[in-house]
């Protein structure tokens, strides 16, 4: 099974300069966790998240939550801090070049990266362009496709290929629900 089987290929996207109020908007929208960034040819340079937008920036000793988390947390007068507010941009909170993967990665493969990072979802590529989005929802789905080839499988290998990814993303997927 491969990743290309079961992405996602409307995938919402931002740039880096758009603004975080913005970004959140569309997840929220969307009801979407993370937003792949790209630049204007379409190339990943980057993926927000709802993590980077609450995480604490380690600048170091006394760092500080992000800017307007600051603002909601301490119920600051935002009036006085309103223009960083609305100017501040996805390039600020990004993650940077993010891990990701190709349409050929074996379903396995990408399981094993989103379960040894931490993380929920992979941007897939093609030259280095989005074509796709990987994401833990889409691994069930892979998941059930693997249990009913089980039953259908002929042969013993087959049977025994699939049940193999079935329990590898079954114990991805428990793991992943264990730490949210």
């Amino acid at each position: 099974m491969k990743v290309g089987d079961f992405m996602t290929t409307r995938v919402v996207t931002v740039h880096p300069d758009t603004v975080v109020r913005e970004a959140a908007r569309l997840m929220l929208e969307r009801n979407i966790s993370g937003l792949p960034v790209t630049d204007a040819s379409g190339h990943v340079v980057g993926i927000v998240t709802e993590h980077d937008l609450l995480r604490r920036r380690t600048n170091g000793p006394g760092s500080r939550p992000p800017h307007w988390l600051q603002l909601m947390v301490e119920q600051a007068d935002i009036t006085d801090h309103a223009a960083h507010f609305h100017e501040a941009t996805v390039e600020e909170v990004m993650t940077r070049d993010p891990l990701t993967v190709t349409e050929d990665t074996a379903i396995e493969r990408a399981c094993g990266l989103i379960e040894e990072h931490g993380i929920k979802r992979l941007p897939v590529v093609r030259d280095g362009l989005l074509v796709g989005v990987v994401a833990r929802a889409d691994l069930v789905r892979a998941l059930g496709i693997a249990v009913s080839r089980i039953g259908q499988a002929d042969d013993r290998a087959a049977r025994a290929e699939a049940l193999m990814a079935s329990l590898q993303i079954e114990s991805i997927m428990h793991r992943a629900r264990r730490r949210t």
